[in-house]
């Protein structure tokens, strides 16, 4: 089945040309440590997923390109030609002269309204040339104008025209230090109107992936480029191939479908995040030697210390003791708290793959009360290595993790709108502060929500 990705704004360009590049690259690695035939099956079921192809051969990219100025679909569109590897479709963009100016109710109010048909006809087009849909991948930040609010207007969209199928956003949750003042405002109206017609928010955030580059990448000036990369590389860890299930060497045929069924198991807890180890420069890989046991032990101490990456993890933080009651419910300023999960989905590829025990992932003091580790957790695998790690593991999380960050961005954006600050900017586009309160009280329940598990 193929999911078809949607690309919004600047941030949802680059990195969405990033994750085809690295999901290209992997599928076309040599080796792989795995046999000739699993090799080709593999590249097989990455490209129903995420490709179609041309008459002369070259891969094309199920996309849909979709900014307000011309610029940044150029250069993606020119990068991926320029690979000779893989390339987008010819008519599968959009873009106009004008952009969002920051403001999502420019996006959401204005470009969504006015060009609504051209891009749902965009999407259509792609959608036909999938033999099977899974689903949509919608990449958008969530601090500007065109990301987030065009992207929060076309996945409502998305959701009337096409119910059934299941909608994943990717959403860039902005630098705490972010450069747009309306950031959180624009947060805020993104997240609540995502939450009403997404299926799942994958979310990553600008600081935590900017320390991975720093201190695990060792990368000294800091450009998007290298945070994209990194996120491709994260996304990609999540959505190539594995096998369907204990045994067998047949891939999963549904991607978006089984992450949902594994992860989302009610609509009130739908924030999802994603950790992956080891990570570290290419450099660095030749010299180091992993086993699972010793990366499945530092990934599920990320998992319960709330950590985005194996540096610096709190190894103080432990489990509550299985039958005994927790010390209370989860306090949002609590500065070291265990981060209690709705659902875990672990993903290994690698050498010797089926020799790694995940018993520790199916404690259930890591778990809310209401669900049996038995349906909590799940564990992917594939032989196949993913890119040049002989072993890897990934991590998706349905946890309170993003509690934090989700309350000081509502409480920032609460401050501004308190005094009323910038609201012209979005009421003279039809937002009004109806709209905003409706916003604070949907997010207000979904952190309340996530703190009593």
């Amino acid at each position: 089945m193929s999911i078809v990705t949607v690309q919004l704004g600047q941030c949802g360009n680059q990195i969405g040309f990033e994750v085809f590049d690295a999901l290209f690259n992997d599928s076309h690695c040599p080796g792989g440590l795995c046999s000739k035939r699993e090799n080709e099956a593999y590249q097989a079921s990455c490209k129903e997923r995420f490709f179609s192809e041309e008459e002369n051969g070259v891969p094309v990219a199920r996309a849909v390109l979709v900014d307000m100025e011309r610029k940044v679909i150029s250069q993606t569109l020119s990068k991926a030609a320029r690979s000779g590897r893989w390339k987008y479709g010819q008519h599968s963009c959009f873009c106009q002269k004008q952009g969002s100016g920051n403001n999502w109710a420019y996006g959401y109010s204005v470009h969504g309204p006015r060009h609504k048909e051209s891009i749902m006809n965009l999407i259509q087009k792609e959608v036909e040339k999938c033999d099977s849909l899974s689903g949509f991948f919608i990449i958008m930040s969530m601090a500007g104008g065109t990301g987030s609010g065009l992207g929060a207007f076309v996945t409502q969209n998305l959701q009337d025209q096409y119910s059934s199928a299941l909608k994943m956003n990717h959403i860039i949750w902005p630098y705490g230090t972010g450069e747009v003042i309306v950031q959180n405002y624009n947060s805020i109206l993104t997240l609540s109107h995502l939450y009403r017609s997404s299926d799942a928010l994958l979310v990553h955030e600008n600081d935590a992936v900017h320390k991975i580059c720093a201190k695990l990448m060792n990368i000294k000036q800091i450009s998007f480029c290298d945070i994209n990369q990194v996120l491709a590389h994260q996304l990609g860890s999540v959505f190539q191939p594995t096998y369907s299930r204990e045994g067998s060497f047949h891939y999963r045929r549904n991607p978006l479908g089984d992450l949902m069924e594994n992860l989302v198991p009610h609509p009130e807890f739908k924030m999802l995040g994603v950790r992956n180890i080891p990570q570290m420069s290419e450099n660095s890989l030749a010299y180091s030697t992993f086993t699972w046991a010793g990366l499945l032990k530092h990934l599920r101490q990320m998992l319960i210390s709330n950590a985005k990456m194996e540096e610096g993890i709190d190894w103080q933080v432990r489990p509550p003791l299985s039958g005994l009651p927790p010390l209370g419910k989860m306090s949002v300023n609590k500065e070291t708290h265990f981060n209690t999960s709705i659902a875990n989905l672990v993903i290994l590829r690698g050498k010797d793959v089926h020799s790694a025990d995940v018993g520790a992932f199916k404690d259930p003091a890591l778990y809310t009360s209401w669900l049996e580790p038995v349906h909590a957790f799940n564990v992917w695998k594939t032989q196949r290595a993913f890119r040049k790690y002989e072993k890897s593991a990934a991590l998706v999380s349905n946890s309170q993790s993003l509690v934090k960050p989700l309350d000081m961005i509502v409480g920032k954006a609460w401050n501004m709108f308190a005094s009323r600050a910038y609201l012209h900017q979005y009421t003279k586009f039809g937002i009004e502060e109806e709209d905003f309160l409706d916003s604070f009280t949907l997010l207000e329940q979904v952190i309340a929500s996530y703190c009593n598990l």
